[in-house]
């Protein structure tokens, strides 16, 4: 179901978090737009984090540590990154007002990166919000292989050490259906979501700028294919 976000009322980083806690989230139809809009599917995908699968070589990989990941170290890189075209995708939803409201969640602390670096190049990575136990990612993106894979997987270690019981995907796709994630219908979501923005929980439970090593990261996803 959509909806344009200015028959509802101005959107605010306020107003934006309020409306991630009712359920509802923002798109734009391109960068071009400056309209928003107002998405709150009919089935919607999640992650569970109890059941998020690695296959054997995505496993090897985060083992090896090939990329450097870091948390929250440079939001502008990764959102540009998340909006330039790439290859099966020629335009991106992410516009103006996207950036900022976003911009200004990132200042307040209620919006992340997990962050792919090699060679102190920026080369996959993700961003998306989080209020109380609840994960809400956004987009994704990666110039290498594996890339935004290897931080996806640090992104699931992190939420179950900090104490997040939601992942919430947005959409479902092939892509992500590999890692287990699945759909659950509008009622069920939002009963796992009224669960989840109540409580409380720690996306520095490793500190920003920890190094954490991908054994470590492992130990805490286990399930592999």
């Amino acid at each position: 179901m959509t909806r344009p976000a200015e028959s509802f009322v101005e959107i605010t980083p306020e107003v934006l978090l309020k409306a991630y806690a009712c359920g509802i989230f923002p798109m734009a139809e391109s960068a071009e737009d400056p309209s928003l809009y107002w998405i709150e599917p009919e089935q919607r995908g999640v992650i569970p984090l109890g059941g998020f699968h690695i296959p054997r070589r995505l496993a090897r990989t985060v083992r090896s540590d090939r990329f450097e990941i870091a948390i929250d170290r440079d939001f502008e890189a990764v959102i540009d990154a998340c909006a330039a075209p790439a290859p099966g995708r020629g335009k991106t939803w992410i516009n103006r007002r996207i950036r900022r409201l976003y911009g200004e969640l990132f200042r307040r602390g209620h919006c992340h990166t997990v962050e792919a670096w090699r060679e102190g190049r920026l080369v996959g990575g993700l961003y998306g919000v989080s209020i109380g136990r609840a994960f809400f990612g956004e987009s994704m993106f990666h110039f290498e292989r594996d890339a935004s894979k290897v931080a996806l997987v640090h992104l699931i270690a992190r939420l179950k050490l900090g104490g997040y019981c939601l992942l919430d995907a947005q959409f479902l796709t092939k892509h992500l259906e590999g890692f287990g994630a699945v759909e659950v219908m509008r009622e069920e979501y939002h009963l796992l979501l009224e669960a989840a923005v109540e409580g409380e929980a720690d996306f520095y439970f490793f500190p920003p700028d920890a190094a954490i090593a991908g054994g470590v990261v492992l130990q805490s996803v286990t399930q592999t294919s």
